[in-house]
C-alpha cells in the first residue's frame, strides 16, 4: 500500500507551480496569441481581413499574455492593476479596437476567446511537465489567472466605450455648429429676397428699383443653392464611412483637373500637373474632394493684374504616405488671416467679390478640413499676399478608417 506521504512529498507548492505556468506563459506567448487568433478566426462569419482591417491586434495580445505572466509569477510587485505600463497596453487596445470598429460584444468576446486558450495551454502546460499540487494551490493559480484576464478587458472596454462617448460628444457638437451656420447664411439671403419681394409688390416701385429688385432675388437665390449643395457635401462627410480602395493618385489628379479645366481656362490660369505614379490606398471620393475644392479656391482667387497665372499640383514619396502640394502665385492670403481659413463661412477676399466674380461662401477649405480629419491626413498652408499660397496634404500611408 503506497505511502500517503509520498504523495504529499510529490506535490509542487503553490509558488513553484505558478512559476513553471507563469514561465510557460511567457515563453509561449507569441504562440498562443497565434493560437488565439486562428480559433476567433473560426468563430466569425466574416474575413479576418474586415474585422481586424490591420495586424496591430497581434501587436498588442503577445504583449498582454506576457504581462500576464509575469503578475503570475510575483502578484505582489506585478499586481496588473496597478501596472501603468501593463494598463497603459490594454488601453491602447481599446483605441485600437475603436478605430478598426470593433463593438463591445466583439471585444467581450475576444477576452473570453483569449481566457480559454490559454485555460488549453495552462492544462497541456501541466500535463507536459507532470505538475502536481494541491486543488486549493491549483484554483489559486487559475483565480489569478482569470483575474489578470477580466482587469485587463475591463480596462480595453473602458477605454473603448470612452472613445465612442467622445466621438459622439464629438458629433453631437458639430451638428450644433452645422445647424447654427446654416441658420446664419440661409438668413440673409431669405431677408433679401422677401425685401425685394415687398419692392416688387408695390405699385409706386420705379422700373430701375424692380429691375435691381428682380436681380437681388436671381442673386440671392443662386447664392442659396449654392450653399444647400456645399453643406450637403459638408454634412455627408459625417455620414459616409470611408470607401478605400488601391489607385493611382496621378490618375486621380488628372480626372479632379479636368472637372476645372473650363473654370481656369475662362480665368486664364493654367493648370500644371506634377504627380508620377504613385499607388496609394485612400478613399478617393474625398481626395477627389480635398483637390476639386483647392484647385477651384485657387482659380477663383487668382491675381487678374499678374498676365502668367498658374496653379500647380504635385506629389511627392515620404517615408509615411504621400505630400500633395497645391500652389499657386494668386491674391495670397494675409497673415492675420490663414489662422481661421478652415474655419466655416470665413472668407479673407470676401470684400473683394464683385471685382473678382466669385461667389464663395466660405465652405471650400472647411469640407477640405473635414475631409482630411475623415482620411486622418495633415493639413498645412504658406502664403504670402500678393505672391501666392501652397497648401500641404499629407495623406497617410495607412488606409483611413471611419472615427
Amino acid at each position: 500500500m503506497p505511502d500517503p506521504r509520498m504523495n504529499v512529498a510529490l506535490l509542487t507548492t503553490a509558488e513553484t507551480f505558478a512559476t513553471a505556468i507563469a514561465r510557460g506563459l511567457s515563453a509561449a506567448h507569441v504562440e498562443i496569441a497565434s493560437l488565439w487568433l486562428s480559433k476567433l478566426h473560426e468563430l466569425l462569419s466574416q474575413p479576418i481581413g474586415s474585422v481586424f482591417p490591420t495586424t496591430s491586434l497581434l501587436d498588442h495580445i503577445p504583449d498582454l499574455i506576457g504581462h500576464i505572466a509575469d503578475d503570475l509569477a510575483s502578484p505582489a510587485e506585478h499586481a496588473i492593476v496597478t501596472n501603468t505600463a501593463v494598463i497603459a497596453k490594454a488601453q491602447e487596445l481599446g483605441d485600437l479596437r475603436f478605430q478598426q470598429q470593433a463593438s463591445v460584444h466583439q471585444i467581450l468576446r475576444e477576452y473570453r476567446l483569449l481566457a480559454e486558450v490559454m485555460n488549453e495551454f495552462v492544462t497541456a502546460e501541466v500535463e507536459r511537465l507532470g505538475l502536481q499540487t494541491r486543488s486549493a494551490d491549483a484554483l489559486r493559480v487559475a483565480a489569478r489567472l482569470h483575474e489578470s484576464v477580466l482587469v485587463l478587458m475591463q480596462t480595453t472596454v473602458d477605454r473603448f466605450v470612452a472613445r465612442y462617448a467622445d466621438k459622439a460628444a464629438q458629433q453631437n457638437e458639430r451638428l450644433q455648429g452645422f445647424n447654427r451656420m446654416v441658420s446664419h447664411e440661409l438668413r440673409q439671403p431669405l431677408g433679401t429676397i422677401v425685401s425685394a419681394i415687398g419692392l416688387l409688390r408695390r405699385d409706386d416701385t420705379p422700373p430701375d428699383i424692380r429691375d435691381r429688385g428682380v436681380e437681388l432675388i436671381e442673386t440671392n437665390a443662386k447664392r442659396m443653392a449654392t450653399l444647400t449643395t456645399k453643406l450637403l457635401s459638408l454634412s455627408s462627410l459625417d455620414v459616409d464611412s470611408p470607401q478605400t480602395q488601391a489607385v493611382d493618385l496621378g490618375k486621380i489628379v488628372d480626372d479632379t483637373a479636368g472637372q476645372v479645366r473650363e473654370l481656369a481656362e475662362r480665368r486664364g490660369v493654367s493648370i500644371k500637373v506634377s504627380v508620377p505614379q504613385i499607388r496609394i490606398v485612400t478613399d478617393v471620393g474625398r481626395v477627389e474632394l480635398i483637390l476639386i475644392n483647392l484647385l477651384s479656391n485657387a482659380i477663383k482667387y487668382c491675381d487678374p493684374s499678374k498676365a502668367d497665372r498658374f496653379v500647380e499640383v504635385a506629389a511627392t514619396e515620404q517615408p509615411d504616405g504621400v505630400r500633395v502640394t497645391v500652389t499657386d502665385n494668386g491674391l495670397g492670403i494675409p497673415q492675420d488671416h490663414l489662422g481661421r481659413v478652415f474655419e466655416g463661412f470665413y472668407r479673407a477676399h470676401a470684400a473683394r467679390d464683385r471685382e473678382l466674380d466669385a461667389d464663395g461662401i466660405g465652405l471650400g477649405l472647411a469640407i477640405v478640413a473635414e475631409c482630411a480629419r475623415h482620411l486622418n491626413a495633415a493639413l498645412d498652408i504658406a502664403s504670402e499676399e500678393g505672391r501666392g499660397t501652397t497648401l500641404f496634404v499629407h495623406l497617410r500611408a495607412t488606409p483611413p478608417t471611419a472615427g
